[in-house]
């Protein structure tokens, strides 16, 4: 992640600058209304904050709830009501477009994942914020990939960046010890990986060898974590071509991700089928399956140490136990290793009556205290400068320096409106490999008919390699 030397910090106070809250909220909202042309904004004193929350993830909560208090104390004409969402990453999705649907229920402020960013701003629910970023001194303190998280096809920033995060492979140094495997260990190819799994099944029976995440039910997490890790590691690394705005058929890799899917669960590598496709494996393989030492290995993301380390299920034995491995290219080419990020952002509802508020809220809940709290009790690799070279973020937290180095290696989520439907196409392809509904090759195929339904002909390529 590229730094640069931050200037003395000034820690922002909330009331710094005017947002025309108070006597001024009925001109805030006449003014939304005349520069969008639209007629139906809500006129209110309450900012509603709609965001995700499980058993795993409070974090976003804890921060959330010190936001409000923060902003009502400086704001007293305006209340705050936080709205969890509590639902996994795929129904968090799904409820959130449902309450953006109606102007009676569209939150004022909400939780975006930053590959939505795009498609929901055509979608007409994310409202533009380039003039408060322009008017916000912090700004300056974000990285230009954080900063372009947020923007959408119109080029308009419709989102703030709360961190981002990469992914490689947990390992039980302890289960690893016991089959005779390294507790330094490193795989260079997806063979030696299938190897160590082979190994712990054979010498440690009782535990789950690996997981990827394979299931419909798993969303997103099987998208990027599992199918998209794996891609991104073969020579034909694209789901999406952003040089020609196509997207890629007949690709090699493509089956060859799905073929060492296929292999996990063939050979009984992976978890049983009934928890592989439930909803809330993610959240069972933070809660339960690695911290019992029940799972030897886990492609993953970056942010699992923060709810180890804080919240309702702390595992204070982590440290000692996990290990990091960096996750292998296919056969070792290339860089040899490979990663994918997203991240998440604070973004302003386009039914929202006040913005200058709700802006002054993300800016609150983003300013250095806050950031410096959700990413290091989150595990989140900081896209603030101030906040990735400060002692108590690098200090906090021992993973952070492994998943850090894991910058230089990453990979990103198309950001095309018509993503959400294609990963929804290659979550059915994974899943349908390891029931055995399909082949790879007949897996993809499906795929790539799917695709070229959504897209169109003109809209695809046939993958060069």
């Amino acid at each position: 992640m590229p730094h640069s030397t931050p200037a003395p910090l000034t820690h922002p106070n909330p009331s710094r600058r005017s947002f025309l809250i108070g006597a001024s909220l009925a001109s805030a909202a006449a003014a939304l209304t005349a520069c969008s042309g639209s007629s139906s904004k809500r006129s209110s004193s309450t900012l509603k904050i709609a965001y995700q929350k499980t058993s795993a993830f409070t974090q976003l909560e804890d921060l959330l709830t010190k936001a409000k208090d923060e902003f009502e104390a400086a704001n007293s004409e305006v209340t705050i009501e936080l709205v969890p969402i509590e639902a996994e990453q795929d129904q968090y999705f799904t409820k959130l477009a449902l309450m953006n649907g109606s102007d009676s229920t569209a939150p004022d402020v909400m939780y975006e994942d930053s590959f939505q960013v795009r498609s929901d701003a055509a979608a007409g629910y994310l409202m533009p914020i380039d003039e408060y970023v322009e008017a916000w001194e912090d700004w300056d303190q974000f990285v230009d990939s954080a900063k372009e998280a947020g923007l959408g096809d119109d080029g308009k920033l419709y989102g703030v960046s709360m961190g981002t995060d990469t992914r490689g492979i947990y390992f039980n140094k302890q289960i690893f010890a016991q089959a005779g495997l390294p507790e330094d260990w490193q795989p260079t190819t997806w063979d030696e990986i299938l190897d160590a799994a082979r190994t712990i099944k054979t010498q440690v029976p009782d535990v789950i060898p690996l997981n990827i995440f394979v299931a419909k039910a798993g969303g997103e997490m099987t998208s990027m974590q599992g199918f998209e890790m794996l891609l991104s590691g073969t020579d034909s690394e694209l789901l999406y071509n952003t040089d020609t705005q196509k997207w890629v058929t007949g690709s090699q890799g493509f089956i060859d991700s799905l073929a060492f899917m296929d292999t996990v669960y063939a050979e009984e590598l992976g978890p049983s089928l009934d928890v592989a496709l439930d909803s809330a494996i993610g959240n069972r393989v933070s809660t339960e399956l690695l911290p019992q030492g029940k799972l030897a290995m886990a492609i993953d993301g970056s942010w699992m140490p923060g709810g180890w380390i804080s919240g309702d299920n702390p595992w204070p034995e982590w440290e000692e136990t996990m290990g990091f491995a960096m996750m292998p290219t296919q056969n070792g080419q290339g860089d040899g290793f490979t990663s994918m990020s997203g991240g998440w952002t604070l973004a302003v509802g386009s039914k929202c009556a006040i913005p200058d508020a709700a802006f002054q809220f993300i800016s609150i809940a983003l300013n250095y205290e806050n950031t410096l709290k959700y990413d290091t009790e989150n595990a989140q690799v900081a896209v603030r400068m101030d906040v990735a070279e400060s002692e108590d973020y690098l200090s906090y937290n021992p993973s952070f320096e492994f998943f850090s180095s894991l910058v230089p290696y990453t990979h990103f989520r198309p950001t095309t409106p018509d993503y959400s439907q294609i990963s929804g196409n290659i979550q059915i392809a994974c899943e349908s490999v390891v029931t055995d509904d399909a082949t790879p090759e007949e897996a993809a195929a499906t795929y790539d008919s799917g695709l070229v339904s959504i897209v169109g002909e003109d809209g695809t390529e046939a993958a060069s390699k």
